[in-house]
């Protein structure tokens, strides 16, 4: 009986565990195209990811006095679980991505939370999948094809993937391999132009509804997931909408501040409720925040410069240390317990209950 409770202990003890463990140590670096590197990473201790194809990381980098968080997803398969690897495009001055391409190499650690997200593909059995996606928005999506292949379970995939140029292809040979062994993926390439690689067989340009037509005549009966640039995924979604594909069967990802704040939320047109005083330390603003505002969207308004991603309590990005003060926080696991034990908060899915501090 003893010894069964050792194992079992140790079997725990060697999977990484999402609420205590953050150290992770680069393994390999890798050259996918021109300007995309895959980065590898595992556990110091040797532990254990449980992840779904389609989730992320979010990580803690050093990049300055304070750092950057960044959310990556994951492209290497759950099977490969000794490890995991996310996919990197550098994107002319990107902070973050610049520094990744610059800096990390095989041996450096970093603090990394996750996994995270919920861009996981339908376990229903004979599910149709369109595995939709633009630019480095390939990597969940290409973590799901793995998935399937070394899963080895019937799959009926169409792989529709754009990029600005065939050289610009991620993953490009991978895939056509992938295609070629696995009976039930049907690989699709989109470049807009044929630079670099003039005797493209294919068609060019960008996804439009014609082109979804004949790509995928029976795009009706799939569920679509897409990930890639907001212009992209905007026109997917209107694309498909209007080609059959019912809301319930559209599935994205995105990580794009830019045009993410608080969906359908027209902060100007919101009841006033009651008013708090929030300061924001190292900035030296002090806002006022309806209690029927979130925190990061007052802040916005404000021109307060907060660090957003999601902007709905996923991804961790805006996590802040919140000095005194309470909040009304409704998050979706972008934060650990420990972490709100120590004070932090999540801005983006917080809003005010009293006067706040922030140390931001």
């Amino acid at each position: 009986m003893g010894i069964e409770f050792t194992q079992m202990q140790r079997a725990h003890a060697d999977v990484w565990d999402p609420e205590r463990d953050e150290t992770l140590i680069c393994v390999d670096v890798h050259q996918e195209t021109h300007d995309v590197r895959s980065f590898t990473f595992a556990s110091p201790e040797g532990k254990r990811f449980n992840f779904n194809a389609g989730q992320y990381f979010l990580f803690d980098f050093p990049t300055g006095s304070e750092g950057e968080a960044r959310c990556y997803s994951i492209s290497s398969s759950p099977y490969r679980n000794n490890a995991f690897t996310v996919t990197v495009k550098r994107v002319p001055g990107g902070k973050v991505s610049n520094w990744l391409h610059d800096n990390m190499v095989p041996g450096m650690t970093v603090k990394g939370q996750g996994p995270l997200g919920h861009f996981i593909r339908p376990r229903v059995a004979g599910t149709k999948l369109l595995l939709l996606s633009g630019g480095s928005g390939i990597t969940p999506v290409m973590s799901i094809t793995r998935d399937l292949a070394d899963s080895c379970e019937p799959a009926d995939i169409v792989f529709l993937h754009a990029a600005r140029t065939p050289l610009d292809l991620i993953f490009r040979s991978e895939l056509s391999c992938l295609a070629a062994r696995m009976k039930g993926l049907r690989l699709q390439f989109l470049p807009e132009t044929v630079a670099g690689e003039r005797a493209w067989p294919g068609l060019t340009g960008r996804i439009s509804s014609e082109f979804l037509k004949l790509a995928v005549p029976d795009i009706a009966e799939r569920v679509v997931m897409c990930c890639g640039p907001a212009p992209f995924m905007a026109a997917a979604r209107s694309i498909t909408a209007a080609l059959g594909v019912p809301a319930s069967n559209y599935i994205e990802e995105s990580f794009d501040a830019a045009v993410i704040d608080e969906p359908g939320l027209d902060i100007e047109a919101r009841p006033a409720g009651k008013i708090y005083q929030v300061e924001f330390l190292k900035q030296k603003r002090m806002l006022e925040v309806s209690a029927d505002q979130t925190v990061l969207a007052a802040a916005k308004k404000g021109s307060v410069r907060l660090p957003s991603s999601c902007s709905n309590g996923m991804c961790g990005t805006c996590k802040s240390k919140l000095v005194s003060g309470s909040v009304e926080m409704n998050h979706n696991g972008g934060i650990r317990q420990r972490e709100i034990d120590a004070g932090m908060f999540l801005p983006c899915c917080s809003k005010p209950l009293s006067d706040l501090v922030v140390d931001r």
